[in-house]
């Protein structure tokens, strides 16, 4: 087991320094440093006299292009920008000797899918066995709603930040479910609104986010994503999940209105400070318009014989400025509120087709580890002679590799995939030891152990290494895109201790039930 991936040893014999070395050294220090001292003068002298020479030099060269012609001064600073010219590029590649070639120190910011790259993503994927269902309604509903010509406004935002009562104060007279209690609309629903100008629009009530079971915080954001434009309301500054939540909106480039709802609140000097800090936290290309959704407000009476009465009036709704914000997007070009909404929607649909891959290709690198740790174990009890072993786990090494490189689509040479194996094989020797003692304890539970529970115990060792390697090696194609050698080391040494109690008597019981089924584990066996 120990010669599973043989590894080349670089280490050198130390040398030990003689005991008369260090008293001969501080001898020889005094006149060392006389020399050095003598060296320096000489030095500094000569890079006066150097200097003298050089000056004189340029003094009688100035003096001569002074008498040159013009032609010749025109040549001679074409000559000398193309020097320096020449000496910056050379010096811009000694600072970036040993970067990539063909590749910039910052990557290229990803570029937004368009509908020709996602349809042909799409046949892609469910040729290879991917669910793209979803997927494909997306953007069935995008041609949907692009034939109606609708303009979508979603009003967005937290649990009780009062959307529904701002929509109810859009449109006067809507019997719309308002609720103090929050969470009342648990599903998107759709009204028809005529603004002041004569344009058509339909605001859709989205679900709040951070429901009590947050099962809701999806639907809001997709639906979001699909609007033309949207309303993100709040009631002052905005807390981390609201600000992530408006981060990603705004880096999709859709066109978001912050609605500063219950205003009376604040104080002018307190909602001056609230609008900065939110033009600094989401960016000035944000508009930020404070509302007062209407609801209801205590009103307390005092009379002039000291008499108190308090009651219940209607607030008077504050739209005006989120109305005026709201008509200054629909007075721009209708195509490019279109493009901005189809944009959104692409990568919306990207997301979850590379969740849908992602998923996909874990479940399947988990039957491909199993199957390889399967492999593993059968062919180290078939080995029939010592050394055959060896050769059988180093070609499933490699298979292993390939087939999860060629899963995620992840080029593999050769050379560097024998150079991870040798070494992972470093770290498989130095927990060899433990690996046979644990697994050898766990067998003695057993019955009818024989002379074969040697090769069997090696079997289960084999299983475990392939199983921790394969989950390793899966994790870094899926989280880096590529094998690196390092932290995926790291990840398999964490995954050979992971659970190994359990995994070994499992990998132990399939051990022992194959070799009863062939008979070789119980006719052997010496009790």
């Amino acid at each position: 087991m120990d010669k599973l991936f043989p590894e080349r040893s670089n280490s050198k014999p130390s040398q030990s320094i003689p005991s008369g070395a260090i008293s001969s050294v501080s001898r020889g220090w005094l006149p060392f440093r006389l020399l050095l001292g003598v060296g320096a003068s000489i030095g500094v002298a000569v890079l006066l006299v150097l200097v003298l020479y050089i000056t004189d030099l340029g003094l009688s060269v100035w003096e001569r292009l002074q008498r040159a012609p013009t032609t010749f001064w025109v040549i001679y600073l074409l000559i000398l920008g193309v020097l320096s010219a020449g000496g910056a590029y050379g010096v811009w590649r000694v600072l970036n000797w040993g970067q990539p070639a063909g590749r910039s120190r910052r990557l290229a910011p990803a570029k937004p899918p368009d509908e020709a790259s996602l349809r042909e993503q799409i046949e892609r994927r469910e040729a290879a066995g991917i669910q793209v269902d979803s997927i494909r309604d997306e953007l069935e509903e995008l041609q949907r709603r692009r034939a109606a010509g609708e303009i979508i406004v979603a009003v967005f935002g937290e649990i009780s930040t009062g959307k529904s009562s701002l929509i109810r104060a859009l449109l006067p007279g809507t019997d719309i479910a308002v609720d103090v209690r929050g969470g009342t609309t648990r599903e998107v629903t759709y009204y028809t609104w005529s603004s002041s100008a004569g344009d058509r629009l339909i605001l859709a009530d989205l679900p709040g986010l951070n429901e009590a079971d947050g099962s809701l915080d999806r639907q809001a954001r997709d639906e979001a994503l699909r609007a033309h434009v949207i309303i993100y309301v709040c009631e002052g500054d905005l807390t981390r999940d609201q600000y992530e939540a408006l981060r990603t909106l705004v880096d999709l480039g859709s066109p978001v209105i912050v609605a500063l709802n219950k205003i009376d609140r604040y104080a002018e000097a307190e909602l001056v400070q609230i609008r900065q800090r939110l033009a600094e936290r989401v960016g000035e290309q944000v508009e930020v318009a404070p509302v007062q959704s209407g609801g209801v407000e205590e009103v307390t009476r005092i009379y002039h014989d000291g008499r108190e009465e308090t009651t219940l009036r209607e607030r008077p709704p504050q739209v005006e400025d989120l109305r005026r914000a709201l008509q200054r997007y629909l007075d721009t070009d209708p195509q490019v509120l279109d493009a901005l909404r189809d944009t959104a929607v692409f990568v919306l649909a990207q997301q979850k087709l590379d969740v849908a891959v992602a998923a996909y290709r874990q479940g399947k690198a988990g039957d491909i580890v199993q199957s390889y740790s399967r492999k593993a174990v059968f062919g180290a009890l078939a080995a029939v002679s010592p050394g055959t072993d060896i050769l059988i786990q180093g070609y499933l090494g490699i298979n292993l590799i390939k087939d999860l490189c060629a899963l995620y689509e992840v080029p593999a040479r050769e050379m560097d995939m024998q150079r991870f194996l040798n070494l992972a094989g470093g770290q498989v020797r130095r927990n060899v030891n433990l690996l046979l003692a644990l697994v050898g304890n766990i067998f003695k539970a057993f019955p009818g152990m024989g002379t074969v529970v040697g090769g069997m115990i090696h079997a289960v060792v084999y299983g475990l290494v392939f199983e921790s390697l394969g989950k390793a090696i899966a994790r870094s194609l899926e989280t880096r895109g590529d094998l690196v050698n390092g932290p995926t080391l790291r990840m398999f040494e964490d995954n050979l201790s992971e659970d190994l109690e359990a995994r070994a008597k499992r990998l132990a019981q399939m051990v022992w039930n194959r070799q009863r089924e062939s008979g070789d584990g119980a006719g052997t066996g010496t009790g």
